[in-house]
C-alpha cells in the first residue's frame, strides 16, 4: 500500500497528504459502477467500500491504490489540466446557459451528491478533429461535454444524441465506455444537440509519448496488449444477452459502410481525386459476405481514443469517442486500428494523425493479428480488405474536414492542410490494394 501511494503522490504532488487523498477520493467513480459514489470517515474504510462495488474484491483494493490520484481534485487541491487547455476562442459558447442548465440536471441526476452552487468553470480538450469536447468543473467535480462543431455537417455526422445513448446502453456491459449523464437536444442553450459524461483521468497516447513510455519497449508492448485485449473484449459482449442487437443491422453491414462512406466521398470533394474513386469501386467488387458472429463496435478504435492508467500503463482505464458505434463485422474495428497504427504518418509530423507505434516495442502488425485472433478465434485471411477499407473511410474523414475549413466553417488551423493528407492516404490505400 505505502508503494502505490507514494507513485500516486510522486505522479500527483497536489494530493501529498492523505487527509487530502481522502478529500480527492470523496468524488469517486468506482471502477465498476463509474456512479458518483460519496463517502464518509477514515481511508482504510473507504477503500474497504470502494471494493464492495466490484465483485472481484481483491482486484477492485489494487485498482483503488492504483488510480487513487486519477479522482476529481478536492477543495483546495489543484486542478489536473494536464490534457486540457484554454477554449479555442472560435469555439467559445453561451457558458452561462449552459451553466444553468447543466446544473438543473446535474442535480436532477446526482441529487445531493452534486454541488450545484458551484461555480462552473471551462477548459478544452485540444484533441481530435471533428466534435468539440469541454471539461467542465463545478467545485471538486468534473464532467466531460461532447456536441458537434461549428457549421453545417453531413446527414448523420457527428450525432451526439446517438453517442449518448449508444453510451447509456455500452456502459452497464463493457465499463470501459464512460457513464453518461446529461442529453440535451434543445439547441437553444448552447447552439446544438449535446451530453455530459463523467470524467476519466490517464493518460493519452497522442503524437507523442509522455514520460512513461519514453523509451521503454517493455512498457510499449504491455500497451499493446492491453489495447488488443481491450478491442476482443469489446467483440466478446454478447449482444443478444445484453440487448445490443438493436444498436445496428448486421446483415448487409459492410456493403452500407463502403457506400456510405463512398457517398460521403462525393458530398465532400473539393478537387479531383481518381485514386479514390477508384478505391471505392475495389472496395464494392471485393465486399466480403456478413460477418458469422456480428459484434458490437466502436468504429473508431485507435490509440488515442483509448485512456491508460497513469501509474500502470499497461492498463486501460477508458475507451472514448463512440459516435460510429455499431452491430456488425468486427474485423472493421480491427482494420481501423491497424489502419492508424501501421499506416498513419511518421511521429515526426505532430498531429492528431501521427503514430508513435513504429517505435521498438510497439506491436508489429503480425503481433496485433496474432494476439487479436487468439483472443477472439476470428477468421482474419480477408484482413486486408479491411484495411483497405479504413485507410479510405479515414481519408474520407478527413475530406470531410477539410470541407469545412475551405467553405470557411472552421478557422482551426490545424485542418488548413488535410487535403495533402487526403491525397497521401489514398496512395497507401492503393498500395495496399495491388498487394491483394
Amino acid at each position: 500500500m505505502a508503494g502505490a501511494l507514494l507513485r500516486v503522490s510522486e505522479r500527483y504532488p497536489q494530493i501529498t497528504q492523505t487527509s487530502q487523498m481522502e478529500k480527492g477520493i470523496r468524488s469517486v467513480i468506482c471502477n465498476t459502477r463509474f456512479d458518483f459514489l460519496y463517502f464518509r470517515g477514515s481511508f482504510p474504510s473507504l477503500l474497504l467500500k470502494a471494493a464492495l462495488c466490484n465483485q472481484r474484491i481483491n482486484e477492485q483494493m489494487s485498482d483503488a491504490l492504483r488510480t487513487a490520484g486519477n479522482f476529481s481534485p478536492a477543495d483546495g487541491a489543484t486542478a489536473d489540466s494536464s490534457d486540457t487547455k484554454p477554449v479555442r476562442a472560435s469555439e467559445e459558447l453561451d457558458w452561462n446557459a449552459l451553466a444553468g442548465y447543466a446544473r438543473e440536471k446535474l442535480a436532477a441526476v446526482l441529487g445531493d451528491q452534486f454541488d450545484a452552487t458551484a461555480t462552473m468553470t471551462v477548459e478544452q480538450f485540444p484533441g481530435g478533429h471533428s466534435n468539440l469536447t469541454y471539461l467542465l468543473r463545478f467545485g471538486h467535480q468534473e464532467f466531460v461535454m461532447r456536441r458537434p462543431p461549428f457549421g453545417p455537417v453531413p446527414p448523420k455526422a457527428h450525432d451526439m444524441a446517438r453517442e449518448c445513448r449508444i453510451l447509456a446502453a455500452v456502459h452497464p456491459v463493457f465499463p470501459l465506455a464512460p457513464q453518461p449523464y446529461v442529453l440535451c437536444e434543445d439547441a437553444s442553450v448552447i447552439g446544438s444537440t449535446f451530453y455530459l459524461m463523467e470524467r476519466r483521468h490517464g493518460l493519452v497516447v497522442r503524437y507523442d509519448e509522455p514520460p512513461e513510455l519514453v523509451d521503454q519497449p517493455g512498457a510499449r508492448r504491455r500497451v499493446s496488449e492491453a489495447m488488443v485485449d481491450a478491442l476482443a473484449d469489446l467483440h466478446s459482449v454478447d449482444i443478444n444477452a445484453h440487448g445490443l442487437a438493436a444498436l445496428g443491422k448486421p446483415s448487409g453491414f459492410v456493403e452500407r459502410q463502403v457506400r456510405g462512406w463512398s457517398e460521403r466521398w462525393k458530398g465532400s470533394q473539393t478537387s479531383e481525386q481518381p485514386a479514390m474513386d477508384q478505391l471505392a469501386a475495389w472496395l464494392f467488387d471485393r465486399l466480403p459476405p456478413d460477418a458469422s458472429r456480428p459484434t458490437l463496435l466502436h468504429g473508431d478504435y485507435k490509440l488515442d481514443n483509448v485512456m491508460l492508467d497513469a501509474v500502470d500503463v499497461g492498463r486501460v482505464v477508458a475507451v472514448f469517442d463512440w459516435e460510429m458505434s455499431a452491430v456488425g463485422d468486427p474485423l472493421v474495428d480491427l482494420g481501423i486500428l491497424l489502419a492508424y497504427w501501421i499506416h498513419t504518418v511518421p511521429a515526426s509530423q505532430g498531429d492528431a494523425l501521427t503514430s508513435v507505434t513504429r517505435r521498438p516495442g510497439w506491436f508489429t502488425r503480425a503481433e496485433m493479428l496474432e494476439r487479436y485472433a487468439a483472443r477472439t478465434g476470428n477468421d482474419l485471411t480477408k484482413i486486408e480488405f479491411y484495411e483497405v477499407f479504413a485507410v479510405f473511410k479515414l481519408a474520407v474523414v478527413l475530406q470531410q474536414i477539410f470541407y469545412r475549413y475551405h467553405r470557411g466553417q472552421t478557422d482551426d488551423a490545424r485542418f488548413a492542410r488535410l487535403d495533402e493528407r487526403v491525397t497521401w492516404l489514398a496512395r497507401i490505400a492503393t498500395a495496399l490494394a495491388e498487394k491483394d
